[in-house]
């Protein structure tokens, strides 16, 4: 399987960013897309809504569902995963994209900011798919994807922002256990990562990173695709990188990736 057509996939977080790119890309094979964000009017501090996302996926040649949803909330998950089935029958494919971020230390992390990132990023995680599973489970080639980092307990990744690194590695290990469960029984639920910073909005919290040294959004998008279009079965419990996936696609030249090509790239972090 080479497309996603006639795939309904729900996205998290998918207004812009990594999120919308995967979206696009799926629209691009006629899938069918639900935006599930927060993003309902638009921001002047960041680009995007469900709508604008929605539009853009129909444009692209998918079909797009635009689903306020706030991942912490269980009813507004369930409710929006409840509206993806009555409007494409089913889901076939959970991409975990939504994520919050708060790079600093503990003395200056505030613990509304710490529960934001444990809610959002490895509850959501979880919240989603339980939700998502019993449909996964009827679909004929059902896939989670989360986009985590593989699990590391090097401290040099704990000490500079252990509520971050804390809820970030919370979705690796919500991969981890879902894979050993869901596995068996024919769901691919595997991570994806990228090895270099990504240019994002997201970035904006890491001090002084130049965007002219990240890459673009669609080499995740990109990757993504060439995991999702794998078969699920007996491929689970993956942590993958977007430069390793593509190599294994025939992909070798990511120069078209590249904000600058002729800056040097930033390593991303847990790598």
């Amino acid at each position: 399987m080479s497309s996603l057509q006639g795939k309904t996939l729900f996205i998290t977080g998918a207004s812009r960013g990594i999120g919308l790119a995967i979206a696009l890309r799926a629209a691009r094979d006629g899938a069918n897309v639900a935006i599930a964000a927060k993003s309902a009017v638009p921001n002047p501090k960041l680009p995007g809504t469900i709508h604008s996302a929605a539009a853009a996926v129909n444009a692209a040649g998918g079909q797009g569902l635009a689903l306020k949803c706030d991942i912490r909330e269980e009813e507004q998950v369930n409710a929006a995963v409840a509206a993806t089935v009555d409007t494409f029958g089913g889901i076939d494919i959970l991409v975990n994209n939504a994520s919050a971020i708060w790079l600093r230390g503990t003395l200056e992390t505030p613990m509304k900011r710490f529960d934001l990132m444990q809610q959002v990023n490895a509850r959501g995680s979880f919240l989603c798919a339980q939700a998502c599973l019993p449909h996964l489970l009827q679909a004929p080639n059902p896939h989670i994807l989360t986009l985590a980092p593989p699990p590391n307990l090097d401290p040099k990744w704990w000490a500079p922002h252990t509520g971050y690194t804390l809820a970030k590695m919370g979705m690796s290990f919500v991969t981890l256990g879902l894979a050993a469960e869901f596995g068996p029984q024919g769901v691919a639920v595997n991570a994806l990562w990228p090895r270099t910073v990504i240019a994002t909005d997201a970035i904006n919290m890491i001090p002084g990173v130049d965007v002219s040294g990240c890459r673009k959004p669609e080499i995740m998008a990109d990757a993504a695709h060439a995991v999702l279009t794998r078969t699920a079965a007996g491929f689970s419990g993956q942590f993958l990188l977007d430069d390793e996936v593509l190599a294994e696609a025939g992909i070798t030249d990511l120069s078209g990736y590249a904000m600058d090509p002729s800056r040097p790239l930033m390593p991303d972090l847990f790598l």
